[in-house]
């Protein structure tokens, strides 16, 4: 065993592992110190990090870019507990030497879950009927029946893949796009692999499930919500800035779609007005599709895993070395 670390925990809020029996594994490697709020700027990152090696990031709004990574010069490893690693400048951690694991396809069950529960929200428009109820209305609205329906997914990744399995046990077509389509991943997943536009075009439900980067980054803006089919339903599950808000808004303000469920937010916490918000025809959550008491936990234990792994010599999910 190598000699004893310091690792971190910069600012677990909301609650996400302080108090996990996982941590209990971590006590054989190193001292683990776990702050409960989050820093309020870079300085307080750097200066909570400062001296530590390896850091368990709980959080994706706790961010470490160039300034922070070059700051931290004892710095070895960040642990992810999450699939995305957009909050990390990934080039600069390599650059630097620092290993980045993730957990890539841990909790698509969890996350594909909660996505198909979105979509029944939105397609019986539960929410909505609801406050007209809570307001003492009786408003009465058609909804959309998602049995035969066809089911285009964005992204055919672990969870995209759990989305399809649930939109076929459904009874829904299932149709995917990916950067990458193969016959195989066609044949493994039970999907049919089409162009983007096509995709736009058939889909009575587009469900996201992309990572964000350059090429994902606006992928659906104005034009591609103008291709998509009159009452379409939006689901975002990937991450926010995938989807132009504005543009989104437009689209459903003006009628050309159905509605929209939204997951993921380009700033987050989500607090700044915006028109979407008084929107009736969307449905959000807080970033919350892993946030069950089977997901947490799935999530600090593959951290702890990857923590461990990584002081034995054999680091996993790297994605920067």
């Amino acid at each position: 065993m190598t000699a004893k670390v310091k690792i971190l925990v910069p600012g677990d809020d909301p609650v996400q592992i302080a108090g996990s029996p996982q941590l209990a594994r971590l006590k054989p490697w190193g001292e683990v110190v776990i702050h409960s709020t989050r820093p309020a700027n870079s300085e307080e990152k750097i200066a909570r990090a400062a001296d530590f090696e390896v850091i368990i990031n709980t959080r994706g709004i706790v961010t470490w870019r160039e300034v922070e990574l070059r700051a931290l010069p004892g710095l070895r490893m960040i642990a992810l507990c999450s699939i995305g690693t957009d909050m990390i400048d990934l080039a600069v951690a390599k650059e630097l030497g620092v290993v980045v694991s993730n957990q890539p396809g841990r909790t698509a069950p969890v996350v594909a879950e909660h996505m198909f529960g979105l979509m029944f929200a939105l397609a019986k428009s539960a929410p909505f009927q609801t406050a007209e109820i809570k307001a003492g209305r009786w408003t009465r609205r058609t909804n959309m029946m998602l049995q035969g329906k066809v089911l285009g997914i964005a992204g055919l990744g672990h969870i995209g893949a759990e989305m399809a399995r649930l939109g076929r046990a459904l009874g829904m077509e299932v149709i995917a796009w990916t950067f990458n389509p193969s016959p195989a991943r066609a044949r493994e997943t039970g999907v049919q692999f089409v162009e983007f536009e096509e995709l736009l075009r058939r889909s009575d439900v587009l469900s996201l499930h992309v990572k964000l980067t350059d090429q994902t980054r606006n992928l659906i803006g104005a034009r591609q919500l103008e291709l998509m089919k009159p009452g379409a339903l939006l689901l975002n599950g990937a991450r926010g800035a995938v989807v132009d808000l504005d543009a989104l808004n437009l689209a459903l303000e003006g009628g050309h779609l159905g509605g929209a469920a939204l997951d993921v937010f380009p700033q987050e916490p989500f607090v700044a007005p915006h028109p979407i918000l008084k929107c009736e025809k969307v449905v959000f959550t807080p970033h919350a599709a892993d946030q069950t008491p089977e997901g947490v936990e799935l999530l600090n234990e593959g951290a702890v895993d990857n923590v461990i792994a990584f002081l034995k010599g054999r680091p996993q999910h790297n994605v920067a070395v």
